[in-house]
């Protein structure tokens, strides 16, 4: 996981104080649930991104547990209100405990 960039985006790109934004979420990844076979019979290992976070300026927006019904490349979007301009911070981990992150800066227009 940790060569893949995650894609983030937030609309409106320029919120004023006190609107609400959507902050969409994608990253790739194999999500394997652990209960298929390779070509030579034996089980693919389970590798799932079971968690993700994000918080702004510190503090936690929204979290997510994520479990094996989730499709590969999972797409996460959510509303925030914007309260000032600083950092959102998106963070994925996996079952593997490779944890990829990336930061959005949310700038007040």
């Amino acid at each position: 996981m940790s060569n893949n960039k995650p894609r983030a985006k937030i609309s409106p790109a320029n919120p004023k104080v006190g609107d609400v934004i959507e902050v969409k979420t994608l990253v790739s990844h194999v999500m394997e649930t652990g209960l298929r076979k390779d070509k030579n019979g034996q089980v693919i290992p389970r590798n799932i991104i079971h968690s993700f976070k994000a918080t702004f300026e510190g503090e936690p927006v929204f979290s997510g547990d994520l479990y094996p019904g989730i499709s590969a490349n999972p797409y996460i979007a959510f509303h925030m209100k914007v309260t000032k301009p600083g950092a959102l911070e998106l963070t994925w981990v996996d079952d593997a405990g490779e944890t990829l992150s990336t930061t959005v800066s949310v700038t007040v227009g």
